[in-house]
């Protein structure tokens, strides 16, 4: 098991942001986490970092129960988590590899020397994920899927148990997008791949790799289980409260809205 949430409530001033949440992630699974702008998809990601932690119910991730056990950066360091909001934090003068290099360090710039063996690692992530061609031009000047790869090699530098993968595609065009998701499909298929959460309200970014949907509806799951069936015509027009037609391409959703007959 690597994540239980039960019957989690969340309370911020006064207002209810998450209510009667379950959800059981094990091992060898890879889920999205599908939800509209404002239905509390950032309110779960901030609980499993442990940056907020319930009002009621019960949270453990990689076997750590909050309230039982320490957790802040000792959690934290097991969680690998890739967010637009990262890429404002990085020097300007940072390089490509040395923004991941400090991934071995869970820090925000390189102040201390990587091994050896660091090095190897970073450049083979970099290989892995397409990057290598920029390893020494600074961060700032690359482009935003250039940046989203740069940063999951820097969460994959500290093997990860979780990877938590926050809408990479934002900002991103047609090309960079799909690219973007190969390589996120060839991590998930590596032999030691840690779990994937990958969080998202763009159906046709859910590529085959994720085998297990949430959908997240005004802070309550509206229902969770395999893709397939959480995918489909009857459960999004209801999840939507529009008619919609869910057409499968390449073992990838793709939706549209059925026009209402006058």
């Amino acid at each position: 098991m690597v994540v239980k949430l039960e019957d989690v409530y969340l309370y911020r001033e006064g207002n209810m942001i998450l209510g009667n949440v379950n959800w059981q992630i094990d091992t060898g699974e890879h889920w999205v986490l599908f939800g509209l702008n404002g239905s509390g998809k950032t309110a779960i990601l901030n609980l499993l970092n442990a940056f907020y932690f319930p009002t009621k119910g019960n949270v453990t991730v990689l076997g750590m129960e909050f309230g039982r056990t320490y957790l802040g950066e000792k959690l934290r360091k097991q969680i690998g988590f890739v967010s637009a909001s990262l890429q404002e934090k990085f020097y300007p003068s940072d390089t490509a590899l040395e923004v991941v290099l400090s991934g071995a360090f869970a820090s925000i710039g390189l102040y201390e020397t990587p091994t050896e063996e660091m090095r190897i690692k970073a450049a083979n992530l970099m290989e892995q994920l397409g990057t290598t061609n920029y390893a020494n031009r600074r961060y700032e000047t690359l482009s935003q899927g250039e940046k989203q790869r740069i940063l999951i090699a820097r969460a994959l530098m500290a093997e990860p148990k979780l990877l938590i993968l926050d809408e990479p595609t934002n900002g991103l065009d047609f090309v960079a997008r799909e690219l973007l998701l190969e390589s996120i499909e060839k991590i998930a298929k590596e032999p030691l791949a840690p779990t994937i959460i990958y969080v998202t309200h763009h159906v046709e970014e859910i590529v085959p790799v994720f085998n297990k949907t949430l959908l997240l509806k005004e802070g309550q799951v509206f229902a969770a289980g395999k893709t397939s069936e959480m995918i489909s015509n009857d459960q999004l027009t209801q999840f939507f409260d529009l008619p919609v037609q869910v057409n499968w391409e390449n073992h990838r959703p793709f939706v549209t809205r059925l026009q209402m007959q006058v």
